[in-house]
């Protein structure tokens, strides 16, 4: 008798395309964003939703039934599979779906002791350049991903689970050297990842990340009709993090009085000091309410001729 097979996506785009391609087994779409916003280590407790929703709320003005029917009802589904033999975990190489997939090893781990746990990644493709997203393979590269995917032994589980409570302390300052501890992980893309991530907190240069600076150097250097241009723009050279358009219309909201207006899209006289670095902006923006995983974001600097983060002791 064939094992049975639950899967776990990074996206409902991903569930749409294995649907298609008739994979064995049920399919479960893993719908957060886990690298933004306050986040806790106890997956799926009353307590991790509560906070989630909050930041949710706050943030991207998602209401409660959204919250619920989108993300709670598909968690809900997730918790009664309780039957499958294997279970594959769909993420690929950005921060936005590393830190889900963390999330998710932590709350199986939990859950699911003793199942079967492998890994299909995207990223690196043979003969090509660059990276990939899951989306952007053909239907027979994906099919190859799937054959070639890794089991994750109990080992590989403690240390996604350990990272993921790192993510979620309230100091990411162990993050920054802990790849270095397993340089045999099948998480290949996790150091990248952990890197990106520690480039979020504010710069010592100007007092934005280096999101935020990309954001006023793009539009800076070319010239965009509008709000929709700019974000396509940033999308298209975004590297590692993975974010989707919401959340960089997001960020020009918190940027904003560096702008003089978003149609057309121009710097202010203040943007253009801060993204020269004559100006530094942390007074101007720093909020105690913005969280990085467990870490107030506004209480590290990072120190970008080093690439390390410094503690702000008040």
């Amino acid at each position: 008798m064939a094992s049975s097979i639950l899967h776990i996506t990074n996206g409902d785009s991903t569930t749409q395309v294995l649907n298609k391609l008739n994979f064995n087994g049920s399919i479960i779409t893993w719908r957060e964003m886990l690298c933004e916003g306050k986040t806790s280590i106890d997956v799926g407790s009353e307590n991790f939703w509560k906070t989630r929703f909050d930041f949710l709320k706050s943030s991207y003005k998602v209401s409660k039934k959204t919250f619920i029917d989108y993300t709670l009802k598909e968690y809900r589904n997730l918790c009664n599979q309780k039957q499958q033999d294997e279970i594959v975990l769909w993420f690929e190489y950005d921060l936005f779906c590393q830190v889900n997939m963390l999330a998710v090893i932590s709350w199986l781990k939990r859950y699911r002791k003793g199942r079967k746990i492998s890994l299909v990644c995207s990223g690196e493709i043979e003969g090509k350049k660059g990276l990939f997203g899951l989306g952007q393979l053909t239907n027979t590269e994906l099919k190859e991903h799937y054959n070639k995917r890794v089991v994750l032994t109990q080992d590989d589980i403690e240390y996604a689970d350990y990272i993921w409570q790192l993510y979620c302390s309230d100091s990411p300052l162990r993050l920054e050297t802990v790849h270095q501890y397993n340089p045999m992980s099948p998480f290949v893309y996790l150091e990248a990842a952990i890197k990106a991530h520690i480039q979020r907190f504010p710069s010592i240069k100007n007092g934005l990340n280096k999101i935020e600076n990309s954001i006023l150097e793009i539009a800076n250097q070319q010239h965009f009709k509008n709000k929709n241009e700019l974000v396509g723009s940033i999308l298209a050279s975004q590297e590692v993090y993975g974010f989707g358009d919401t959340q960089y219309f997001n960020k020009l909201q918190q940027l904003k009085k560096l702008f003089t207006s978003f149609d057309p899209v121009k710097l202010s006289k203040m943007g253009k000091k801060v993204l020269n670095d004559q100006v530094n902006y942390y007074g101007q923006i720093r909020s105690d309410f913005s969280y990085l995983g467990g870490s107030k974001k506004y209480s590290y600097l990072y120190i970008n001729n080093t690439n390390k983060l410094l503690k702000i002791t008040s």
